[in-house]
């Protein structure tokens, strides 16, 4: 695999041959001139994150990618609702540890199986 393009799956095992570095090397490529530098890296880590559930076959990100896509997204819009979910779910976990008063509102699995197109719509996405 000497490219990435999140609107063509990769395979699971081609995806998952990849060394990890390269994985986000293809993505920050794949990203280059459409987002900003400050952000690419991050950007390409949700990325590879969300194409590794997929192919690791994880089951909530599998069927919410397939739904987000019969809901009308592209599957590049698909995989940035599902990363939203992975980044609101970090920010989570950083602000428990920064006070323990604080419980997340819900778990990384309730907010992927309550991801819609026209929810990812309307904030912006």
């Amino acid at each position: 695999m000497s490219t990435y393009d999140p609107d063509a799956p990769p395979s699971p095992t081609d995806w998952l041959d990849l060394d990890e570095s390269l994985r986000l090397l293809l993505v920050t490529e794949y990203h280059q001139g459409d987002i900003a530098d400050s952000r690419l890296r991050l950007h390409a880590a949700i990325h590879v994150v969300v194409e590794n559930q997929i192919a690791l076959g994880e089951e909530v990100v599998v069927d919410a990618l397939a739904r987000l896509q019969r809901e009308g997204l592209s599957r590049h819009e698909a995989i940035h609702a599902i990363g939203t979910a992975v980044s609101d779910h970090l920010f989570e976990i950083f602000k428990t540890e920064a006070d323990d008063e604080h419980k997340p509102p819900s778990t990384y699995v309730e907010r992927v199986k309550g991801l819609t197109a026209e929810s990812w719509r309307k904030s912006g996405g």
